[in-house]
């Protein structure tokens, strides 16, 4: 219907095409990608990455199928995951995890009481209590 054959645009003529437009795109040779949301983290650990950077902003595009973790498990510090949900069961009576306490302690160089405090205050969000205390 468009021109006859199967082929769509020879990829010399979309370089030169991109380049004119000002869009660069690099591979990526990724070990471990991580999406985090509320409610789950998508980690890809065999993905094809790329950056496009479009007079300036970037875009990454991610290719994989990822592996849905409930949130807040941990990620590429390489802790086996089964230990990590047995020690969330050590919470205090606040139902902040354990190990999220020692994590922002030591990220942030506090004592596990001000990291506690910073969690509570945060809403059990690690990155926000570390944010919070850098402040």
């Amino acid at each position: 219907m468009f021109g006859g054959g199967g082929g769509g645009l020879d990829p010399r003529k979309m370089q030169q095409m991109m380049e004119q437009m000002g869009i660069d795109i690099d591979e990526i040779d990724a070990e471990e990608v991580i999406i985090r949301t509320a409610e789950e983290d998508l980690v890809f650990t065999d993905a094809d990455v790329q950056r496009m950077d479009a007079q300036g902003q970037e875009t990454y595009n991610v290719v994989g199928s990822p592996e849905h973790r409930p949130s807040g498990e941990g990620g590429s510090a390489g802790g086996d995951t089964v230990e990590a949900e047995d020690d969330a069961s050590d919470d205090g009576d606040d139902g902040i995890p354990q190990e999220d306490v020692e994590m922002v302690a030591e990220q942030a160089g506090v004592s596990e009481a001000k990291a506690r405090e910073a969690l509570e205050a945060t809403d059990g969000m690690p990155v926000h209590a570390i944010q919070h205390l850098s402040e």
